[in-house]
Parts: structure tokens; sequence; C-alpha cells
């Protein structure tokens, strides 16, 4: 009797089989086939809610960044918010790589392969601890590169010395999202949760004795925002990191070395995913520090403050997306393929539900939106920052709908590892398409900040579309992602 009652307790399932104690998957797995049923709204909406949280979170550091560096000035927004751009466009490519490893550890999940599971955690960190050496290398190069973009000489310091001091961070950055989606992989979305809530307060701390100087602490403005960010994300990851070093929430039965075909193998997916992402955001840090930088300081801060409420609205439904992912990965896993398309409905619908109504805000009320980011000491007249953002943001409400289903889409062909063609369209479409729409409209046809954001809506459109269009045409299905598939 008391042996049945600790199976209970290790067996507690929420969901479609999100575990909280995990024991070997393998004892599940023919309960987890017989639930299909599970697969709707109830399995996506546990899953979806500690990961909403957790994008939320991450988005809100980059955002309580542009918000409390936004007194200091438009030199120091700027700066904020670009050198924040420009840092993530670079941890952008091992990030998407290791996003990889939830398809792979939803996959072995649920197939009942708990020693192969625990491995991509481990690849999950090497990746991690690479790319923090790599960028390591890379921070003499900041300040010539900084130098060379088309920003007044204080926003260029301010951008150089918070870059320089953001990339020491890349390390935890990447581990978090490496640790976060190994227990996202297995059904544990609360653990990655609790990390980013851990940064997000801190960084708001942090931010809030830095930047202008509390508590005795030295006011150092942008520099202090980046410190901020830094300490923050070590914290975050040191939490996740014990938590799978002592297999908290996960029992593994059988212990076997890492393996290098398999760690290739994870690259062959993972680095088209990471390029992916990077092409496309590096699209976005041309568009943003060339085409709108050449604007002027005022429209560049109000871009980049618009881009940074938009991050934080759209997190809820990556979250949602990510959620989706999961269960698409184990679907796929427990040869349940034909469960995908309904997973994806019901994503679509609960993500696109969520963006539509952001976008009736941004219409509503965007003035009162971005007087967030006004400097400080404005009486009845709205400053130019202001002015310029409400236009953008309420321009920004028509691609709602269009994000949603392309990161809906997205994550779905990426559970299934058809990673290499969400590469060539992302790279076509941002390169051969919005980077020369965005040119034309906003230096040959002078259209200023309403052209450059309307650029935006057309790019995520036909994005939206062109990856729709690859999930209904069904190649996804011939893809086997691990080695050993079920037959």
């Amino acid at each position: 009797m008391l042996k049945r009652e600790r199976r209970r307790a290790a067996y507690k399932v929420v969901g479609w089989k999100t575990v909280v104690r995990f024991a070997h998957p393998s004892k599940l797995r023919p309960r987890m086939r017989q639930t299909t049923h599970d697969w709707g709204y109830r399995a996506l909406l546990l899953l979806a809610w500690p990961a909403v949280v957790s994008r939320s979170a991450q988005a809100v550091v980059g955002f309580c960044d542009a918000l409390m560096v936004a007194p200091l000035g438009e030199d120091a927004l700027a700066a904020a918010t670009a050198g924040s751009f420009n840092t993530l466009s670079v941890t952008l490519l091992p990030i998407g790589i290791v996003l990889i490893v939830q398809s792979y550890v939803a996959q072995l999940w649920g197939r009942g392969d708990s020693a192969g599971v625990r491995r991509y955690g481990w690849y999950g960190l090497l990746l991690a601890a690479f790319s923090g050496i790599a960028v390591l290398v890379a921070i003499p190069l900041v300040g010539p590169t900084v130098d060379r973009l088309q920003y007044t000489l204080n926003v260029r310091t301010q951008m150089i010395d918070y870059i320089a001091i953001r990339f020491t961070s890349v390390v935890p950055i990447v581990g978090i999202e490496a640790l976060g989606n190994w227990y996202a992989g297995i059904g544990n979305t609360r653990y990655g949760m609790i990390a980013n809530l851990a940064v997000m307060v801190l960084n708001v701390f942090l931010n809030w004795l830095l930047i202008e100087g509390h508590w005795g602490a030295p006011a150092l403005g942008v520099s202090g925002a980046a410190i901020a960010s830094v300490l923050a994300s070590w914290l975050g990851f040191a939490i996740l990191f014990v938590l799978f070093w002592t297999r908290t929430g996960f029992v593994v039965t059988e212990v076997t070395r890492l393996r290098s075909a398999e760690f290739l193998r994870m690259l062959r997916f993972g680095v088209p995913n990471g390029l992916n992402w990077f092409f496309e955001f590096a699209a976005f840090t041309m568009f943003i520090n060339v085409i709108v930088a050449g604007l002027g300081t005022i429209p560049t801060a109000a871009m980049l403050a618009v881009m940074q409420v938009n991050a934080v609205s759209f997190m809820p439904a990556f979250g949602v997306a990510s959620a989706g992912a999961i269960l698409t990965g184990q679907a796929i896993g427990a040869n349940r393929k034909d469960a995908v398309g309904s997973i994806l409905r019901s994503t679509l619908v609960t993500a696109g539900t969520w963006q539509v109504s952001v976008g009736f805000v941004y219409l509503a009320a965007p003035a009162a939106i971005m007087s967030l980011f006004a400097p400080r000491g404005y009486a009845d007249q709205l400053p130019a920052i202001v002015q310029v953002g409400a236009l953008l943001l309420a321009i920004s409400a028509a691609w709602q709908l269009f994000d949603a289903i392309g990161i809906c889409v997205t994550e779905a062909l990426r559970a299934a590892g058809d990673t290499s063609f969400c590469l060539w369209a992302r790279l076509l479409v941002a390169w051969f398409l919005f980077v020369p729409a965005s040119f034309v409209a906003v230096n040959i046809f002078d259209g200023g900040p309403p052209a450059a954001m309307t650029a935006v809506v057309g790019y995520l459109g036909v994005l939206a579309l062109v990856l729709y269009l690859r999930f209904r045409s069904g190649v996804w299905r011939s893809i086997e992602l691990t080695e050993d598939p079920i037959g």
C-alpha cells in the first residue's frame, strides 16, 4: 500500500502528462497513448501559463531597462534600447540552436527514453559554454563596430559600454534557455518560470539601485542597467542549474555517457533553427541601425520603445506557441502525428485571440502607453518621442495576428524538426523583401517612421502565409528528428 502511494506521488500528472515529480517515462507510456483527448485546450493552457509568465518576465527585463533609463533623456534611451537590441541579435544564434533541445526531449519523453532525455540537457549546457567563450572573445570588436553606426557620439559611447557589459551574460542567457526548454520538453514549464521570475525581480531592483543611484550606490546610468541584467541572468541560471544537477523533478534509472554523434545531430537540426532567428533579427538590426537610425535620435528611440512594448505583449503568444510545440513533440514521439493538426489549431486560436486583443489596446490608447517612455519634466504638451511613438504603436496593431500565426506555425515545425525550411523562408522574406522594401519606402519615397513600420507589417504578413502553407503541405510528417523513430 505504501509503495503504491509513493508511486502516485511520483506520477502526479497535469493536463497531457505534465509530470510534476517525474519517474521513468516508460511506465507512463501506455497511459499517454490512451489520452489523445487531452491534447486540446486544457492541456495547452496548463503547459502554457508558466511558459507565458516565463517569456513575459524575459521581455520585462528589456522593457524595464528602457523604462527606467528613459528619464535620463533620449540619448540614454536610444543607447539602452539599441544596445539591448544589438545584444539580443548576437545571442539569438545560440538561443535558437538550444530551442531544439525541447524538440528532442519532447519526442524522447513521448517515446519513454529517460536516459536520452537527460543527455540533451548536458548538450544544451555545452552549447551555452561554447557560446559564452565565443562572445567574450568578440568584446574588443564592439567599439569599432558601433562606431560605424549612424548614432550621435553620446549614444554610441553609452551603447558600447552597455553591449560590452551585457556580453558577459551570454552563458547564463543561453543556459536558461537550454535548461528551461529541457524541463519544458518533459512537460514541466514551471521551473523555467521560477528562474525567469527571479531574473525579472532582481533586474528591476538592481536597475533602481544602479541607474540613478540609491542606497549609496553609484549612479551608473546606461551601464548600470547592463550590470543589473548581467547579475540577474546569472542568478536565474544558477537556480535552473542546481535543479538540473540535483535531478530535481526528474528521476532517471539509467545513466549513459554523452555521445558526440548525438550532439552533432542536434546541431544539424538546431543550427538552421538558430540561423533562422539570427538572420531575421539581423535584418531587423540593419533596419534599426541603418534605415531607422538615419531618421534621427527621436524616431529611433520611439521605434525601439515601440519594439520593447511589442516584445512584452508578444511573449504570452510565444509562451502559448512553445506549449503547443511541447505537445506537438510529445505527440510525434508517441507516434501520433495525426494529432498535430488539432494541437496547432488550439494553439493558433489561443495565441491569435491574445494578439488581436493587444492590437485593439494599441489602437485605443497609443499615447497613454508611449507616455511611459517620456523624459522627465514634460508638462501639458506631449514630447516628440511620445507623439511619434503613439503613431507607430497604432500602426503596429496591424501585424498582431500575423505575428501569432508566424510564431505558432514556426514552433510546430521546429518541434517536428522542419527547421531548414523555416530558415530559408525567414532569410529570403526578410532580406529580399523586408529590407529592400523598407529602404525604398523610407529613403526613396521619404515615408519616414510610418513607412518603416508599415514595412514591418507587410513582412510579418507574407512570412505568416509562407509558413502556414508549408505546414499545410505536410512535408514535416516525413522528417525523423531522432535516430531511432517509433515504427
